[in-house]
């Protein structure tokens, strides 16, 4: 297919650019660069544009005839949604608006969006089904949320078929090493540990000690980025075959604690960087993992990095990669 994926030169867009390549997609990138970078653009052509533009979206659709659209450009960090809102519900909800008047202006027939677990809020048991009320606790959340609910008005009242993917925790990154997150001041637990191992950070902290769990720490499903990626293109596959519109989750069905991450980062890189005990942050619930029933049956999508080892072990050399290189460009 001929497919937009817009945020592609980041995280996670830039690994599902390079699936969908290897798959024989013929992509175009849309990313203002805010948080991706040109050299994650392994495949494809790169379009520098805002969807905070209408301009630049439809001059992007009037030059290519787009049979899909993959959209992850968005702000992803939840404390700073709490304290600036309305740059989320901007860049996140606003703007999938503006995308989706292009999608329908061009009659475009399948779309693929990036959500998230985060709709979910505070729900009373650990492992989440697609059916449950949604109900976000931070404007992250409900910014994903709204878009959610646009992308299934518009299919409704259109010819556009979707696959929503709620992700769970995203981590890892290319075994190859050609891809991985370089996102600033990222906050993702697996990469703040990896960046203390390389001296970028002085030390982490852990929120909150006291939970229901085997260690007392919050227990997560972590998902390797490249298992995520290949979800996106059989999403693709599975509508080109005539599949209906679905909403799934991401994720492998089972997490660790944020000390069994920490202890399996220390074991693994050999360096005992300082972990600080803090208290709990409002609304981090007991535990949260991915019921991946429908995803399976639906998809046939069976992970291959479903190794807690793997998973760190990829992020830690990405991570001694990319410190290279950012001293070798003297940031």
């Amino acid at each position: 297919m001929k497919a937009l994926v817009t945020g592609g030169a980041g995280y996670i867009g830039s690994h599902v650019v390079r699936q969908l390549a290897e798959a024989g997609h013929d992509i175009v990138v849309f990313d203002n660069l805010s948080t991706g970078y040109r050299w994650a653009v392994t495949a494809g052509e790169l379009v520098i544009g805002d969807l905070e533009n209408e301009e630049d979206i439809d001059q992007v659709f009037s030059q290519h005839g787009f049979e899909a659209v993959l959209h992850f450009a968005a702000n992803i960090v939840v404390p700073e949604s709490v304290s600036n809102p309305l740059k989320y519900y901007g860049n996140n909800t606003r703007n999938t608006l503006n995308l989706l008047k292009a999608v329908e202006k061009h009659k475009v027939p399948y779309m693929v969006f990036s959500s998230t677990a985060a709709v979910y809020g505070m729900p009373e048991q650990t492992v989440l089904t697609e059916d449950l009320p949604l109900a976000p606790i931070n404007p992250y959340g409900a910014s994903k949320m709204m878009s959610e609910r646009m992308i299934m008005d518009l299919a409704a009242a259109s010819d556009l078929n979707y696959v929503v993917l709620r992700y769970f925790n995203v981590a890892g990154a290319n075994p190859d090493g050609l891809l991985g997150q370089a996102t600033p001041e990222a906050t993702h637990l697996i990469k703040v540990a990896c960046e203390c191992v390389t001296g970028q950070r002085d030390g982490m902290s852990v929120f909150g000690t006291d939970y229901d769990t085997r260690d007392g720490t919050c227990v997560r499903d972590y998902i390797h980025v490249e298992d995520l990626a290949s979800a996106h293109v059989m999403a693709l596959d599975y509508m080109a075959k005539g599949g209906e519109s679905k909403v799934m989750n991401c994720g492998y069905g089972r997490g660790f604690t944020v000390q069994e991450v920490i202890d399996v980062v220390h074991e693994q890189s050999g360096v005992d960087f300082p972990v600080e005990k803090a208290g709990r942050r409002a609304g981090d619930p007991d535990a949260l993992m991915a019921d991946n029933t429908l995803i399976k049956q639906t998809l046939g999508w069976q992970p291959a990095y479903d190794n807690l080892e793997t998973i760190v072990g990829t992020a830690l050399a990405w991570e001694a990669i990319w410190q290279k290189r950012k001293e070798t460009a003297g940031q």
